[in-house]
């Protein structure tokens, strides 16, 4: 048994991030050592003078180290909160941005309203997007696709730990392929690759190394998947239905122009609390 406390365990680590450099070190400390000691965040302080066990001291340190290596913490814990909720990752999943909370807010506030609904989440990886739609609008029904059967899994496990999975529908496919003809929805949702081909190496490591390629490539100009959502969207949604996107930073007025063309009457671009493209909502009348 290691005769370090738990609390020098975890600021020992939090001192390695800071003289390292990293940009939230006791945050960062924090979390993996919750998850290291297998406990919450009131426990890391109740027990800070509990001793760490050498197991737990040895799994503290590999996390720590991968850190230092430049893995993301939620890469490390397997887990992201997004929306207030907490979603398990995986290696084929895109990891959970906080901008994309803004999807999220503007089909809340169009669903909302309808006494019933129905949306449909394109490309879900962790099933992020729907499983929190769906969390704030009881009365609302989706469903969600994806072309990785390891990222379904994932996203159903999610939705199962939330209390969505009766109202949510998991179908294995690209865009529109995994969606019978028939189906129509008040509501499309999606977060789609935007990184252009050539772009992806100038990321940063944290997503470069660590998000799944497929989730990020649009292609060769980044905008293959709106094309591809935009073919058919119209045709897939009811009357008065809407299409919420999230796109790249300099993307608003080519992603509007590809939804336009497609027959949307209405294209709007939101931005983001940083003043860059960040959303577009496309109205079908």
């Amino acid at each position: 048994m290691s005769a370090t406390p738990i609390g020098l365990a975890w600021r020992q680590v939090r001192d390695r991030f800071r003289a390292y450099g990293l940009d939230t070190p006791e945050l960062d400390a924090r979390l993996l050592a919750q998850t290291a000691f297998g406990m919450d965040a009131m426990a890391l302080v109740r027990r800070e003078r509990d001793p760490v066990s050498d197991e737990q001291a040895k799994l503290l340190d590999q996390f720590a180290l991968r850190r230092l290596a430049g893995e993301p913490v939620s890469r490390i814990i397997g887990r992201r909160e997004f929306w207030g909720l907490d979603f398990a990752l995986g290696d084929a999943t895109l990891d959970p941005r906080p901008e994309t909370e803004q999807v999220v807010a503007e089909a809340v506030a169009f669903l909302e309203a309808k006494p019933s609904s129905s949306l449909i989440d394109l490309g879900t990886g962790t099933g992020a997007i729907a499983v929190s739609i769906l969390s704030a609008v009881p009365r609302a029904k989706g469903t969600a696709t994806d072309m990785s059967d390891e990222a379904l899994a994932i996203a159903e496990q999610n939705a199962r730990q939330h209390g969505v999975a009766d109202r949510l529908q998991f179908r294995r496919g690209s865009w529109w392929q995994a969606v019978p003809h028939t189906a129509l929805f008040d509501l499309i949702v999606s977060n789609p690759p935007y990184i252009a081909t050539g772009a992806i190496d100038e990321l940063s490591p944290e997503v470069r190394v660590f998000d799944p390629k497929l989730a990020l490539d649009g292609g060769w100009d980044g905008l293959e998947a709106y094309r591809a959502i935009a073919a058919q969207a119209v045709r897939r949604l009811n009357p008065g239905g809407l299409a919420v996107l999230e796109i790249g930073f300099n993307q608003g007025d080519v992603v509007g122009r590809i939804f336009g063309r497609a027959g949307f009457g209405r294209v709007e671009v939101l931005k983001d609390l940083a003043g860059l493209d960040r959303v577009v909502l496309a109205s079908h009348s």
